[in-house]
């Protein structure tokens, strides 16, 4: 099976990855026109465009400037060590083995506005440009437009090459919609995460995001391959509801914290 998740808005470039072993983006060509694009934006254009203070502005403007494809690891970091969120902090990449790591480098997938889909340890560097954003391009006025077949079509090279017959959807709304979901060829399976609070089952952003994590590290560590196995995800009190869920998304439910 092939996972999907989101990246994250936090990054981390400071402490040292806890593997040496990297891969290139695939997707690199692609990630160079946008970053064509977005050197042309003023500080105010990208605190506009991405809702975002004057400060965090002007390190967008610097990032993209300084931005070069020749990635190596000095310039760059695995992208699966890079990104610091609710869903890597479920995942918890630094105590992965190096075995595991492998095993992620094979299953796991990470959606991006930037780059389009990232294999963990993919080198990267630094930026902020959400899928959602809308940058106007020589292909359409949003990233959707932009990406349009090109992530849908690796995916679907991807399952093909490996003989994948699931696609575990982990990522958020936003990204997964660069996903052409009628196109794929593997079988789609959507998890939800669903915690009690006040008397009721609620999908909870922050405690799902953690969750779509723990379910990636879930499926590494038991070497998950079927749904049956799938279902059987049990971390941090969460468990399988049968009345809830539908094959195509899974639920699972946890008492009140």
């Amino acid at each position: 099976m092939l996972i999907l998740v989101s990246p994250a808005k936090t990054l981390d470039f400071e402490n040292p990855a806890a593997t040496q072993s990297y891969s290139i983006p695939t997707l690199l060509g692609q990630s160079e026109q946008l970053i064509d694009v977005c050197r042309k934006l003023t500080p105010s254009d990208i605190a506009s465009l991405m809702k975002v203070s004057d400060k965090i502005a002007g390190l967008n403007v610097a990032r993209f400037s300084s931005w070069t494809p020749d990635f190596t690891p000095d310039n760059a970091k695995q992208a699966v060590f890079a990104f610091r969120g609710d869903v890597y902090t479920g995942l918890d990449a630094d105590t992965l083995s190096e075995a595991s790591l492998q095993k992620a480098q094979q299953q796991l997938r990470i959606l991006s506005g930037l780059y389009g889909l990232l294999k963990p340890l993919d080198l990267m560097q630094a930026y902020r440009l959400e899928m959602g954003t809308r940058l106007s391009n020589a292909r359409g006025t949003n990233l959707y437009q932009f990406w349009g077949d090109i992530i849908t079509d690796e995916i679907n090279q991807t399952t093909a090459a490996q003989g994948d017959e699931f696609i575990i959807n982990l990522a958020s709304n936003e990204y997964f919609k660069a996903v052409k979901h009628k196109q794929l060829t593997a079988n789609l399976v959507t998890p939800v995460f669903k915690d009690k609070k006040n008397g009721q089952y609620k999908v909870i952003s922050f405690f799902a995001k953690k969750a779509r994590g723990m379910m990636v590290r879930y499926i590494l560590d038991n070497n998950v391959e079927s749904l049956d196995a799938l279902i059987k995800f049990d971390s941090a009190g969460y468990y399988f509801s049968e009345a809830e869920s539908t094959v195509t998304a899974p639920v699972f439910l946890r008492e009140e914290q």
